[in-house]
């Protein structure tokens, strides 16, 4: 049921939801894979691609640099011809939507290469900081500058190599300035050394860049994710690679198992999973579920009656799952702190604020931090419409709540599409 052709009305699960879920792949290994694949010399395949708008405009923006990706939707599929680091248009415009893996990785990858390239994108693209990269990226010889507002896309360039040497880059907001980096690093004329300056935000994802790049045989070196060296140049190598499904996306559905006292599995999984947000589930486990996890799946069971327990949380390994753990947190005994997590100012919406205001539509009292948020869960939520600000993460996370609220509303569900088209079909097969 629709309150507008936007909006989605959530139905209550009727009991303890028991479903094997099979997810489409992740986000974030498909975006990196494309790129490389791109740069690489010869055609790669690439197994159990994500297709939803992020995907998509990175396929789309290769295809304006000369590399056209052909799609088997069916099988979900891609085959892409490699331009073996040389990008075959010299000029473009490139449409980066509200992507930032399309932006960040495409900004840095054109700057090793030849020509005049500009990046733009989305009102909420231009206002998410860039500017820490850029300097890194001029450090290492790029010109590159800014169409507007200093700090800030749309970005041009003026591509004539990228020179290589060494850069020190603060990476507090964003992990893709560095991962951004490391995939051009080999494309470069010299070696490449990168130092982080404080802490590193989401630490996984670049251990996910650096397996990736191996994988399409590129060889680095890296001293506890706070150095790293890539001798340059170096050459992609085209490869067959296997996508594995979106370990983000899962926590929405491992959240269904912990709020209604269920059981979810998700197939392709488990303990050889590359992403860090499959530690979602250890949080679940201080919750008070039960996680089994085999090489390729994980299974959670919800504690009964769904009664969760209050955490106290560092999430600055996995910013991504703070929308549903802070969701999941309106119905736990004790009052939950997520912390360490400030770069959610920046994501597609101020996530931390976000939080709060909807949180407080369904009479949750929150506080937000410098760094992250308390839930305050004095009284029992109540169903409220909640808005999603554009932000897809805001969208699902809130549909946890409605497994137990009858009369929530998700309003412009749709924005769902930026990273997982079908969730809202998968999720009403929990109800």
């Amino acid at each position: 049921m629709k309150t507008s052709p936007n909006d989605i009305m959530l139905r209550p699960a009727q009991g303890p939801v028991d479903r094997t879920i099979c997810l489409p792949g992740s986000k974030s290994l498909t975006n990196r894979a494309l790129l490389i694949s791109a740069m690489a010399d010869g055609v790669s395949t690439l197994d159990g691609v994500l297709l939803a708008d992020d995907t998509r405009c990175m396929m789309t923006a290769l295809g304006e640099l000369g590399i056209h990706v052909e799609i088997d939707e069916e099988r979900r599929r891609a085959m892409v011809p490699g331009c073996g680091g040389q990008i075959p248009i010299g000029d473009a415009d490139i449409y980066c939507g509200n992507a930032g893996t399309v932006m960040r990785f495409l900004a840095a990858v054109c700057c090793a290469a030849y020509g005049d390239y500009r990046l733009s994108g989305t009102q909420r693209m231009h206002e998410r900081p860039i500017g820490d990269m850029v300097s890194a990226l001029r450090e290492l010889g790029a010109q590159i500058g800014y169409l507007d507002r200093e700090g800030f896309p749309p970005l041009g360039i003026r591509a004539g190599g990228l020179h290589g040497g060494q850069t020190t880059i603060d990476a507090n907001i964003s992990s893709q300035f560095v991962s951004g980096l490391l995939m051009a690093a080999p494309l470069a004329m010299n070696d490449v050394m990168i130092e982080i300056r404080g802490e590193l935000a989401s630490e996984p994802y670049v251990a996910m860049t650096l397996a990736v790049m191996e994988s399409f045989g590129v060889e680095s070196v890296e001293d506890g994710l706070r150095k790293f060296i890539v001798p340059a140049p170096q050459a992609y190598r085209a490869a067959t690679y296997e996508i594995e499904p979106d370990a983000s996306a899962a926590s929405y559905f491992f959240a269904a198992a912990a709020v209604t006292g269920g059981r979810v599995m998700v197939d392709g999984l488990g303990l050889e999973c590359r992403q860090g947000d499959i530690g979602f589930v250890d949080l679940l486990e201080r919750m008070g579920c039960r996680v089994e996890q085999g090489p390729r799946h994980t299974t959670v069971w919800g504690p009964k009656g769904g009664k969760l327990c209050g955490l106290d949380a560092d999430l600055n390994r996995m910013p991504d799952v703070v929308p549903t753990l802070a969701v999941l947190a309106a119905f736990a005994d004790g009052p939950p702190r997520i912390r360490n997590v400030p770069n959610l100012r920046h994501k597609e919406s101020d996530r931390l604020d976000a939080l709060a205001t909807e949180l407080g539509k369904m009479g949750v009292q929150t506080e937000v931090h410098a760094d992250g948020i308390s839930i305050l869960p004095k009284e029992p939520p109540v169903a409220a419409a909640i808005a999603t600000y554009e932000d897809h993460r805001m969208a699902m996370s809130f549909s946890g709540a409605g497994l137990r609220l009858d009369g929530m509303v998700i309003r412009d569900a749709d924005c769902v599409s930026k990273t997982f088209p079908e969730f809202f079909e998968l999720w009403a097969e929990l109800t």
